[in-house]
């Protein structure tokens, strides 16, 4: 069989072209640092690796996630801690103004910074995110949650609603705490009842907040406890009508106990004074300051009777007040806690980048060493077969005729 010259030079072209392929696949592979340049290098490789990288792109968003969180669960700490600074020095002025060695001139003044602690509460519970976005509004970011009314009560414009932000495939993370729960829905009293006298009164009777002894015990009625002398009292349930004890002797301080709670009654209450004592009902942390504010520019004027009062309604006042503090506590440990769990997902999360991280380089990343050797040899290989392509080319019978 006769080989034309023209055969072996395309022969030897084709080889070269594949030789120069493959030294430039070589060389992207080394510029890129990827030993899977196309799918169709290594099918089997290229998913793999595909895969493991929409595995890594969803984990570095659950970590930004987390990182949004943090920073929004991080404002509204600080917030918190700067409400609790301001309610622990309501808290030093009511006990200052509470002692009957106060002046009517003297409570005012403290009334009236009072008042300018109840204007910071409300900026504070009206604070922005670096987006423009309130804090405490729930899910209604644009409105601005909190006001005071032209007659002096207060008002939350925001709704309900907790904002969650996904933090890993199955676990969602609240960042934020509606200012209803936080500043609004607070239980007045003790929490569990008002103990509270009748305006009517005109003895000298200070009743105590009292306490809940036994939970079983407490059904939730209202009670009055009616003097009937000086010395002596009745309870009655008014909710039901009936008459819990009667004819029991009054002696100032002692222990008053029934239905499962207890208060205690200093003075000298008159005949035909009355205390109630009726289920906590929800007060804002602004009004129960605006109560102790009202209170406070409530003239006395050596009274006796105006100084029980005085009395009554700061006891009260410092009941709900005490409250308000336990319920920002309790927000503030739920706000902490959010936050330890970021910490330990984005660190679960931190690890688990790495492995798919490290799998995946295996998968698609080049060995430089493996990979410079086979292009010295490719290179090596192409300068031969041009060389010699250059010399086959060179052979003719007419250099010998």
């Amino acid at each position: 069989m006769r080989i034309a010259t023209s055969q072996i030079s395309q022969a030897a072209i084709n080889t070269m072209l594949s030789q120069e392929t493959q030294l430039t696949h070589t060389e992207l592979q080394l510029s890129t640092g990827r030993k899977i340049l196309t799918p169709s290098d290594n099918p089997a490789g290229a998913a793999q690796a595909l895969n493991l990288q929409s595995a890594i792109d969803t984990n570095t968003q659950f970590q930004s996630n987390g990182n949004a969180a943090t920073a929004s669960l991080n404002l509204e700490q600080s917030t918190l801690q700067g409400v609790g600074n301001v309610l622990q020095s309501v808290r030093t002025l009511a006990l200052q103004a509470n002692n009957g060695t106060q002046t009517d001139a003297s409570r005012a003044s403290i009334a009236q910074q009072m008042s300018q602690d109840v204007q910071q509460l409300l900026a504070m519970g009206n604070t922005q995110n670096a987006n423009g976005s309130y804090i405490f509004s729930g899910s209604q970011t644009s409105t601005k949650p909190f006001t005071q009314n032209p007659n002096g009560s207060f008002s939350y414009l925001g709704d309900s609603a907790q904002r969650y932000l996904q933090i890993d495939t199955s676990r969602q993370v609240a960042v934020n705490d509606p200012g209803s729960n936080v500043f609004m829905q607070i239980p007045n009293g003790n929490g569990s009842f008002t103990a509270t006298p009748a305006t009517s009164n005109t003895g000298s009777g200070i009743i105590d907040p009292g306490s809940v002894t036994s939970n079983t015990g407490y059904s939730g009625d209202t009670y009055q406890i009616q003097f009937t002398s000086a010395s002596q009292f009745n309870v009655v349930d008014t909710t039901t009508g009936t008459t819990v004890l009667s004819n029991q002797a009054y002696q100032s301080g002692s222990t008053i106990s029934f239905a499962g709670i207890q208060t205690a009654i200093t003075g000298t209450p008159a005949t035909g004074d009355q205390f109630t004592i009726a289920p906590s009902q929800p007060q804002s942390v602004f009004q129960t300051i605006q109560n102790m504010v009202n209170i406070l520019n409530t003239p006395t004027s050596g009274s006796v009777l105006a100084q029980t009062q005085l009395h009554n309604g700061m006891n009260q006042a410092l009941s709900s007040l005490d409250q308000a503090m336990t319920n920002l506590l309790n927000k503030q440990a739920s706000v902490g806690s959010r936050l330890n769990a970021i910490t330990s997902q984005q660190q679960l999360q931190s690890n688990a980048k790495l492995q798919l991280q490290t799998a995946q380089s295996q998968i698609q990343d080049l060995n430089y060493a493996s990979a410079i050797s086979t292009y010295n040899q490719q290179l090596a290989g192409l300068q031969a077969s041009q060389k010699t392509y250059l010399q086959v080319q060179g052979l003719s019978l007419f250099k010998y005729i």
